[in-house]
């Protein structure tokens, strides 16, 4: 049904005030656009494309887009299935034959699916004292993972978000189809659809015309993001925000690709146990107040994305921002609440738990057995954060009382259980955690020197318990250990993203296994 000229008013001014944040002097800033049936309807932006040249974002800035990506790349990977050269039950070993045997037999569709159980190249990266911020070749990351011995678990068996399945996929895109992947990109979908301001860039050396520059708030001011890596089929397109509705009309008419395609990036699976992937092909499905969704963030330092659809509603809500710290998949959930308003049978917002239910469920909440811990706060609003690995997830109600991580790629869901907590992960996997009481003693004999064979890295405890660590491209540290239970403690690693945290376990033998929010199971044996 056309949209009434009211409508698109209450829309814009909608639309305005989620902005009016961003147009404070001196600010980056964000573009917002909504697609509804196959015409972009609104788009608006505010703020600073560059701080330092005072230029203002408009219509032509780019942004990088990060994950956004990954459903690009499945779509490269599907049209290559079309034409005969791959296919997504082939196993990636076959394309990447430099990758070792990790046990288990490992699919394209596995690592489209984030059900590969490859260990995050990011969280590699960084456990061998190499961040973001630094300078870091494809070919390094790719010995990163033929470094790698075992998986987090078995394909097809959980979910768990890894950068590094995406960026083997873009490889074994490039291997199939001849090219390099931005080259494929560019020819099979950019300039079909007619995505002239997108690109895919290898290197953020690249100079891109129109991209934003990226930002991080610090205090009472702005840095330039520090980002280094190379960058492929994980995360590496620029585009803005005329060209994502270009491509978002393509999940309507199928102009690449075709119905086949269309239907293939957005079909489910379900895990060996019978629970169903909420990960389709490079894209989240999810629901709003009874609202079906589908779509993917995107997140790198000094960017942020959100591309949110409701196909059933011909509603596509396009966010991105040169701000590290707004939260567009909350933008785009407000503008997707105000594009439903008087849809019939809408679902009401649950409510949040009484102020005093919530004060009660925070603190530092661990599961030693396991080696993981998370905690639980309230922001400044009065609203529930989740923190596990140093990452931030604002908590939203759900019907029957629980919370659940608004990031779709943090697969978190809090329910009481007396004086526990159940936490419901990936694959319907269920944990008890408890409450840390007491202020937790450092174990003792823990200085020393330790090695991990699949990190190439050597990690050196101090008396002070401080961590250096020595990888193949850096020495990252010192970090600070923190015990948090018998048996358990933190590695606090400060990145360009986030100051995370990887949970340690002491093993029997003196051994110490590191569990980071997406590299799990990493053993460092003691040799000094």
């Amino acid at each position: 049904m056309p949209m009434r000229d009211l409508d698109l008013l209450m829309l814009e001014r909608r639309v305005e005030a989620l902005l009016a944040p961003f147009g404070a002097a001196g600010s980056p800033g964000c573009s917002i656009g909504l697609v509804r049936e196959g015409t972009l309807v609104l788009h608006r932006s505010a703020g600073l494309a560059s701080i330092e040249q005072g230029v203002a974002i408009g219509p032509a800035t780019t942004f990088r887009i990060a994950s956004v990506t990954k459903q690009f790349v499945c779509a490269a990977a599907l049209l290559l299935a079309e034409d005969g050269a791959l296919s997504p039950d082939d196993d990636i070993a076959a394309l990447i034959p430099e990758l070792p045997d990790l046990g288990a037999r490992i699919t394209l569709d596995h690592v489209m699916r984030n059900s590969s159980g490859i260990r995050d190249m990011l969280e590699l990266m960084r456990l061998g004292g190499l961040d973001l911020g630094a300078a870091c070749t494809a070919g390094d990351l790719l010995a990163a993972l033929c470094r790698q011995r075992s998986l987090n678990f078995a394909p097809g068996s959980r979910f768990l978000y890894s950068n590094s399945g995406f960026f083997l996929l873009g490889l074994a895109v490039e291997r199939a189809a001849g090219m390099p992947l931005a080259a494929f990109l560019e020819k099979r979908i950019f300039a079909p659809l007619g995505m002239t301001r997108t690109r895919l860039t290898p290197t953020t050396s690249e100079v891109v015309p129109g991209l934003a520059t990226g930002y991080l708030p610090r205090e009472s001011r702005f840095i330039r993001a520090a980002h280094g890596f190379a960058l492929g089929g994980e995360g590496g397109i620029v585009s803005c925000v005329e060209d994502l509705a270009l491509w978002a009309r393509n999940y309507e008419t199928g102009r690449v690709g075709g119905p086949a395609m269309v239907q293939a990036l957005q079909h489910r699976q379900t895990f060996t146990n019978g629970a169903l992937n909420l990960y389709a092909r490079g894209l989240e499905a999810g629901e709003h107040r009874g609202v079906p969704t589908m779509g993917h963030g995107g997140l790198w330092p000094g960017f942020r994305t959100a591309f949110l659809r409701a196909p059933g509603e011909g509603l596509t809500i396009i966010v991105i921002t040169n701000h590290g710290g707004a939260e567009p998949g909350a933008i785009a959930t407000e503008v997707l609440d105000a594009a439903l308003a008087g849809t019939p049978g809408l679902a009401p917002v649950p409510a949040l738990p009484a102020r005093p239910v919530l004060e009660a469920m925070c603190g530092l909440w661990v599961q030693p057995e396991d080696g993981a811990s998370f905690d639980l706060f309230l922001d400044g609003d009065g609203r529930p954060v989740a923190r596990s690995h140093g990452v931030p997830a604002a908590l939203v109600p759900l019907p029957d009382g629980a919370l659940t991580a608004r990031r779709g790629s943090f697969c978190f869901t809090l329910r009481s259980a007396g004086d526990a907590l159940e936490l419901e992960s990936d694959a319907g996997q269920r944990g008890l955690y408890r409450r840390a009481t007491a202020e937790a003693p450092m174990p003792e004999g823990l200085p020393g020197r330790y090695a991990c064979a699949e990190l190439g890295t050597e990690w050196s405890i101090d008396a002070d318990h401080r961590v250096t660590a020595r990888g193949p491209h850096a020495v990252g540290g010192p970090w600070r250990l923190e015990p948090v239970a018998p048996g358990l403690l933190r590695l606090h690693i400060p990145g360009a993203l986030f100051d995370t945290w990887a949970d340690i376990r002491l093993l029997p033998g003196g051994a110490l296994e590191a569990n980071a929010a997406r590299a799990r199971r990493l053993v460092f044996d003691r040799i000094a």
